[in-house]
């Protein structure tokens, strides 16, 4: 089981952002690999606090995360908000590298101490995923073709001579406190430390091609309409001795024709007849997973909520699947012959026709009061 990303920085759920920041540089810098060689127990330390600061600084992950735990983000394990299992140490220094300050040469590429060439990350792709009910409920493996920007075959690139391959310039400041010392993006090779050298006639000016690449994709029971998932190094590659970029999956949840969905419960209005509703009746209705069958109890009033334990969509988190709501309707003929009007009017006065209800029939108000309780 993954361990709960606040207790891998120690910090509480309430922490803001900058305690955050504060609490992940504290264990970069006391698990750093540099601080740590051949250390496999820190390197996994490193790699899980990376993990946890890049949901945690996040705000839409943060929330994600707080409301449906790893699950947000793992889904089957081809996800990750930052998973540390699709994330090599070059990810890490490639996106946090400017938190470790000057504590280890700057915080460069990984494995020199900031004194190796620096890799920077392509660009994320965004698709959109619909999903029916059913595979919501069941959790699917999907294959999309996407248009990636790749290196093309046979470019090469040189090192970056603004910057000897660092991907940064450093700028020395005379101020009032003395010569104050900065670095910033090369605007050369714009961070990569390399710079185009040959290419092929149908590369552009980067040396990339787009391609046409499909993907799998798992996508785990109970997702929900909006989340987005993360399929690590699947987006565009960036030039030279870079890292891709990721490819973002935001879901969208197709409607059903029959279930309406309410979180991890479903709903289903059943419509019967007036003499069924007298007599009782058993019926098949529509289940996530195929038909059930229930028995409906004589006399079964208009607005009845039966509950099918179960029967509803898996939590996220693995907390047990919801429920599936069947609301009851009697349905009111609107026109009657001769003989069916005569049979009505004779009743009008009986007493096994005029309302009378138990103590035990909720009142409309109260049903949705236990509903959404």
């Amino acid at each position: 089981m993954k361990k709960d990303f606040y207790e891998i920085l120690g910090i509480s759920k309430s922490a803001d952002a900058a305690a955050i920041k504060k609490a992940y540089r504290k264990k970069a810098l006391e698990h750093h690999p540099d601080k740590n060689p051949d250390d496999k127990s820190a390197e996994e330390k490193f790699k899980l606090a990376a993990e946890a600061y890049e949901v945690l600084s996040d705000p839409n992950k943060k929330a994600k995360y707080d409301q449906y735990g790893h699950q947000a983000f793992d889904g089957s394990g081809g996800f990750g908000g930052g998973g540390h299992g699709g994330m090599n140490m070059d990810d890490i220094f490639s996106q946090f590298g400017d938190i470790f300050g000057s504590a280890f040469g700057g915080g460069g590429g990984f494995g020199g101490g900031g004194g190796g060439q620096r890799r920077i990350k392509g660009s994320n792709l965004r698709i959109k995923v619909k999903l029916t009910l059913e595979e919501i409920a069941n959790g699917v493996e999907k294959k999309v073709k996407v248009k990636r920007k790749v290196q093309a075959p046979g470019v090469t690139y040189r090192t970056c001579s603004t910057c000897n391959g660092q991907g940064q310039v450093m700028r020395v400041t005379n101020t009032i406190l003395g010569r104050m010392q900065s670095a910033s993006t090369c605007p050369t090779c714009g961070g990569s430390g390399q710079i185009l050298d040959k290419k092929p006639a149908e590369a552009d000016s980067q040396g990339m091609i787009l391609e046409d690449e499909t993907v799998s994709i798992k996508i785990p029971a109970g997702v929900v309409d909006g989340m987005q998932l993360k399929v690590s190094n699947k987006g565009n590659d960036a030039p030279g001795n870079s890292v891709p970029g990721d490819l973002i999956v935001a879901i969208e949840e197709m409607e059903h024709q029959f279930l309406k969905r309410e979180g991890e419960n479903l709903h289903y209005d059943l419509y019967i007849s007036f003499s069924e509703a007298v007599l009782g009746i058993s019926k098949d209705i529509e289940a996530i997973n195929g038909k059930v069958r229930i028995k409906l109890e004589e006399g079964i009033q208009s607005g009845k909520i039966l509950r099918l334990k179960g029967k509803g969509i898996p939590s996220i988190n693995g907390y047990g699947n919801g429920d599936l709501l069947v609301h009851v309707n009697v349905w009111t003929p609107k026109t009657l012959n001769k003989d069916q009007r005569q049979f009505f009017e004779k009743n009008l006065t009986d007493e096994n026709f005029i309302p009378n209800p138990e103590k035990s029939d909720k009142s409309f108000f109260e049903k949705v009061k236990d509903m959404f309780s």
